[in-house]
């Protein structure tokens, strides 16, 4: 949703806080992601925010472990930058507890990043609000995802991966004329592997406040058990 793939601290997140508790659960292997202990998904991020890109080379590996946030069932992936991803399915609903794309926090949040049960052009929303530095009050935002292709082949870093859904997402406020906060948001997941690529453009222009992020991540390789 890490994916910790996105560094950035330009908004405190207003969430409730939750508690977490650790299981042993058996291996499993899910339709967009497999959650096989000893699984590894290796990254590559470049983070073209700054003045020069900056390029991060990543594993995550999955755990025997289960924890239980806000009353759901999460499995436990190590990442080899030293933090932990936290990822969950329900039915056909794949939730990410991390912190909102690119610019939006580094707080937790629990993300519905996908929905593989959806037809093309299909929609859903989710609501939260953030605090911008300078401004006393909290800033309401909505994250909106959209299917534009599904069941799509797409070649990355040389591997051809079937079965990928696209999911687009847009990041708008009441608040935030539309003007001054403009994204461009693609993820594409694969049967088995999850992720297997993103884009995050997100430009913010309000009261002062600027912010431009502009990260990439492919999946350069994997081994799933």
């Amino acid at each position: 949703m890490k994916i910790k793939a996105l560094l950035f601290s330009a908004f405190i997140l207003f969430i409730i806080s939750c508690k977490k508790s650790e299981n042993t659960t058996i291996s499993k292997q899910d339709k967009y992601l497999t959650t096989s202990a000893g699984s590894t998904w290796n990254y590559h991020e470049t983070n073209s925010s700054g003045p020069a890109p900056v390029n991060t080379d990543y594993t995550l590996t999955s755990t025997s472990r289960d924890t239980s946030i806000n009353n759901k069932s999460y499995h436990i992936f190590t990442n080899s930058t030293g933090s932990t991803r936290y990822l969950s399915i329900s039915g056909n609903d794949y939730y990410q507890f991390d912190s909102l794309p690119s610019a939006l926090g580094t707080a937790a949040l629990e993300i519905l990043y996908l929905k593989d049960n959806i037809s093309i052009g299909g929609t859903w929303s989710q609501n939260t609000s953030v605090t911008l530095p300078g401004v006393p009050f909290p800033v309401p935002i909505t994250l909106s995802y959209n299917i534009a292709e599904k069941g799509i082949s797409r070649s990355v870093n040389g591997n051809n991966y079937t079965g990928v859904i696209h999911v687009t997402t847009s990041i708008s406020s009441s608040l935030i004329p539309a003007a001054s906060l403009t994204t461009n948001i693609n993820s594409y997941y694969a049967e088995k592997y999850g992720l297997i690529e993103s884009s995050n453009i997100i430009q913010l222009n309000y009261l002062g406040f600027v912010q431009n992020v502009s990260v990439e991540t492919k999946l350069v390789s994997a081994n799933l058990l």
